[in-house]
């Protein structure tokens, strides 16, 4: 379906503007149905970004500074994410040995356990949402990296 259908609007101005609010569009379609995926694991996409991030990492340690530079939504708030994610005993935080001031961060078997569990419905997921071939993926990719060039 096409954007002005969507939101219910007349033709944009210019194809930069339909482009632009296209893109926030569809990562806002993305982003919910992420969310009632991750529900039942108790998780928000951001918690799930986090997760990623220090499974990537594991098993060495990353500071919360290291995860919000990783963080896809640079607007997160890593340590809140991450207190919420020992809360659920899906991390763990420990003293930095180098720098007191600093907290590693780990990710717990707990963790582990749940990217295990989450992987191939995310997977379905990503193929469910986006209605491309690998061909138009492939494509969309570099169009997405040279827009950001």
């Amino acid at each position: 379906m096409k954007i002005e259908d969507e939101i219910k609007q007349k033709p944009f101005k210019d194809a930069y503007s339909k482009a632009m609010v296209n893109l926030l569009y569809t990562n806002s379609y993305l982003v919910t149905g992420q969310s009632r995926l991750f529900k039942p694991f108790g998780l928000s996409p951001e918690q799930y970004n986090v997760l990623r991030i220090l499974r990537g990492q594991h098993p060495d340690p990353i500071t919360v500074s290291s995860i919000q530079d990783r963080m896809l939504n640079k607007m997160s708030n890593a340590s809140r994410l991450v207190e919420k994610l020992k809360q659920k005993e899906m991390v763990q935080r420990k003293e930095c040995a180098e720098d007191r001031r600093q907290v590693d961060i780990t990710i717990t078997a707990k963790g582990l356990d749940t990217l295990s569990q989450l992987e191939n419905e995310v997977r379905k997921f990503n193929k469910d949402y986006i209605h491309l071939s690998e061909e138009e993926v492939d494509q969309l990719n570099n169009l997405l990296d040279k827009l950001r060039g």
